[in-house]
């Protein structure tokens, strides 16, 4: 098992920045890919941003040149610097990390953390 604990999330106001984390302990293995995904209230989660183990970086269009996703592969932690927030970037953040255990592929969820973008 891997446990994932996000932090950073809060309130700003909208053009503002929040810095994210999220700290993943356990069972790691080396191939891995981690990221965030979002949801706001009465959506559904979508993708925000991923990096894996071979440093192949995506994001979602929304986001593309205003966040950046990072790691310490040490502290097998990621982060996502979000930059020139925005109301519609208000939602709940979930860290992930989806790692090869030698056998098959392991999903793992943080529980969330608030982003709320005021104008």
């Amino acid at each position: 098992q891997v446990q994932l604990v996000e932090s950073g999330g809060g309130s700003v106001q909208s053009g503002g920045s929040l810095r994210l984390s999220c700290a993943a302990s356990g069972s790691i293995f080396r191939s891995y890919a981690m990221g965030w995904y979002r949801q706001a209230p009465g959506k559904q989660r979508d993708f925000v941003a991923t990096i894996t183990s071979d440093s192949t970086i995506d994001y979602d269009d929304s986001v593309a040149g205003r966040f950046t996703i990072s790691r310490d592969n040490a502290k097998n932690t990621v982060f996502l610097q979000m930059n020139t927030l925005r109301p519609e970037d208000t939602a709940v953040y979930y860290c992930y990390r989806r790692q090869y255990n030698g056998q098959k592929w392991d999903e793992f969820w943080g529980p969330g953390t608030q982003v709320t973008v005021s104008s």
